[in-house]
């Protein structure tokens, strides 16, 4: 967050990228990295900009009617109030006109995570004369990183999730259930633990449902868990106030047969294969990219023959705020994330073999980057199938 305690660290990140400043935009939660290091509360229906200078006080540009939602911002930095369009875009012309400004842009849309600001606004930062550049780094370091103490609660909510997964399986195993009835049981168990989760989730998904990766059982929409089949069961929660933890588990009911295990063994070393990336770069003191590790991750997928069935990246951003957040990815299929994987950022890790109505198999982990070494959650992660 933009505080009086971390703005130099912030200060001097931008004059070491040879910025100006960072110029963050928001309009009525459409950028909700900014909203949040401005920290912004309240009704925000107008347009709002906070410029971090790489030298001086921070400046806010605010809307007349809607000054309560500045009741953090430190009253020793700049507030510039504005009713009309005219004021507002004389004041944005009087503090970056000549400057070189981050924002929340992906040229090219590259990374959708980090696109929040509509292209009219970029129009109007540059008609004020301003280059503005992606804030993306900025958003990594200041905005995605965890706290030590987020790490300890996400490795302590990590652990409670992967005994509640193999717990399920168990159940599963000796009981007539259906995926909601199973579902359920593993949100009470949520509670149980100590944790909370989202609306959505988790998926406990049967047979060919398994090859739909965001599938959620209903109530009224619920196959039951029959002998012979594949279970899959992705579930995430985090201890309130908290990061969360996301792991997804695999299991049969009754042998597997020899296409589900080889199915299972590629999907499992493509996910060894992605955290050996960015174990031995960290190690190293080497850069590692996101886009990389996705490389990385589906080669092992396409060497086995599996490529067009890995249909979606390796893995997303956990970021200090949202479960699929704005940190970096590990994506080179539907984006280009070419963002370093920094120490405090932190990700998911899932690759994952979907053969429409036939099967859907994922494994997933959880990385935190370190200074010197990478943080996998949960401790002993899934090595071979469940067979209950």
């Amino acid at each position: 967050m933009l505080t009086p305690e971390t703005l130099p660290d912030i200060q001097s990140a931008l004059g070491a990228m040879g910025l100006d400043g960072w110029l963050m935009f928001d309009f009525r939660g459409t950028n909700p990295i900014a909203a949040a290091m401005l920290r912004l509360e309240g009704m925000t229906t107008r347009r709002v900009f906070g410029l971090v200078p790489a030298r001086g006080v921070p400046v806010a540009i605010t809307h007349a009617i809607e000054q309560p939602v500045w009741r953090h911002w430190p009253s020793q930095w700049g507030r510039e109030v504005y009713s009309s369009w005219r004021t507002l875009e004389e004041l944005l012309a009087k503090h970056v006109r000549g400057k070189r400004v981050a924002m929340e842009y992906s040229p090219g849309d590259a990374v959708p995570y980090l696109d929040r600001v509509p292209a009219g606004v970029i129009d109007m930062v540059r008609d004020a004369g301003a280059e503005v550049v992606t804030s993306a780094d900025l958003v990594s370091r200041f905005y995605a990183q965890w706290t030590p103490a987020q790490v300890a609660s996400h490795r302590r909510a990590a652990e409670v999730l992967a005994e509640i997964a193999r717990n399920a399986f168990s159940l599963a195993g000796a009981n007539t259930l259906t995926e909601f009835e199973l579902a359920q049981w593993i949100r009470a168990a949520f509670a149980r633990g100590g944790l909370v989760s989202d609306r959505h989730g988790p998926t406990v998904a049967i047979g060919p449902n398994a090859a739909n990766p965001h599938y959620e059982p209903t109530e009224s929409r619920s196959d039951t868990i029959t002998p012979g089949s594949v279970l899959l069961i992705d579930l995430w929660a985090h201890e309130p106030d908290s990061v969360f933890a996301d792991q997804t588990w695999v299991g049969t009911l009754g042998a597997p047969d020899t296409r589900t295990t080889q199915i299972w063994e590629a999907v499992r070393d493509a996910r060894d294969a992605a955290i050996a990336l960015v174990r031995s770069r960290v190690t190293a003191g080497a850069v590692v990219r996101g886009l990389e590790v996705d490389d990385a991750s589906r080669g092992v997928i396409t060497a086995r023959g599996y490529g067009p069935q890995f249909i979606h990246r390796t893995g997303h951003s956990i970021d200090a705020h949202e479960i699929h957040g704005a940190g970096p990815h590990l994506d080179n299929l539907e984006s280009r994330d070419d963002r370093a994987l920094i120490p405090g950022v932190a990700f998911s890790i899932e690759p994952g073999i979907y053969v429409p109505g036939v099967i859907g198999v994922r494994s997933e982990v959880n990385a935190v980057v370190g200074e010197a070494d990478v943080l996998i959650t949960p401790a002993i992660p899934q090595r071979d199938l469940f067979v209950v």
